[in-house]
């Protein structure tokens, strides 16, 4: 085995350094990684599983690299929760940042909010926990109850529960239909606003 190099079958949770009082954990069947200074890597595989926090994350593979282990990269049936905000997300591959608590997700991702009763998916979503706001991007598809809204890059704000549709959407309400170039969707209320183009259909 080569100098600063290790590999070794985890039975057991290892503990990391902090970032700003975060606990952070790993575990997993084999890991194995660099001390190499300015190229420290660790890769888990097998029922890989580290919790950040309040952040739970599970892949086929995950490495976690930069000063003092600031990202988590994750590949391969990816699951994870908030499990504060009961938010849960599937992704393809994720990348979470521990400094800035922010996740990006790729792929077919979903992402559930089970508080709100929201469900959405994308190709691409950030979700930034501090300021718990998510982008999403590319074939953008959010239901809630029996509304269905679609559109290329969507915005979520948690807090405020609104969500900004804009790049073709179109809002299914029931048996309602609205489309515009920009559409605001207040889902405590469900009341849809629009603006630009508008069009739609209504059925009594």
């Amino acid at each position: 085995m080569s100098r600063g190099v290790w590999c070794y079958w985890l039975g057991f949770i290892i503990c990391l350094a902090p970032i700003h009082g975060d606990i952070f954990t790993f575990k997993a069947n084999r890991m194995n990684g660099s001390r190499v200074s300015g190229k420290e890597l660790t890769v888990l595989t097998g029922n890989a599983e580290v919790r950040s926090d309040n952040l739970l994350l599970k892949a086929s593979r995950i490495e976690i690299h930069g000063d003092d282990n600031q990202f988590v990269d994750c590949f391969g049936e990816v699951w994870g929760r908030e499990e504060a905000k009961d938010i849960y997300f599937q992704t393809d591959r994720l990348r979470y940042d521990r400094k800035l608590k922010i996740a990006r997700l790729e792929g077919n991702a979903t992402l559930e909010d089970k508080k709100n009763k929201i469900v959405a998916k994308g190709r691409f979503i950030e979700y930034d926990d501090q300021a718990e706001v998510t982008v999403f991007q590319i074939a953008v598809r959010l239901f809630k109850d029996t509304m269905v809204c679609r559109s290329e890059y969507a915005v979520y704000r948690r807090t405020e529960k609104l969500l900004d549709l804009s790049g073709f959407p179109v809002v299914f309400k029931k048996n309602d239909e609205f489309r515009a170039d920009r559409i605001r969707v207040d889902l405590d209320t469900d009341d849809v606003t629009m603006e630009g183009t508008v069009s739609g259909s209504i059925k009594d």
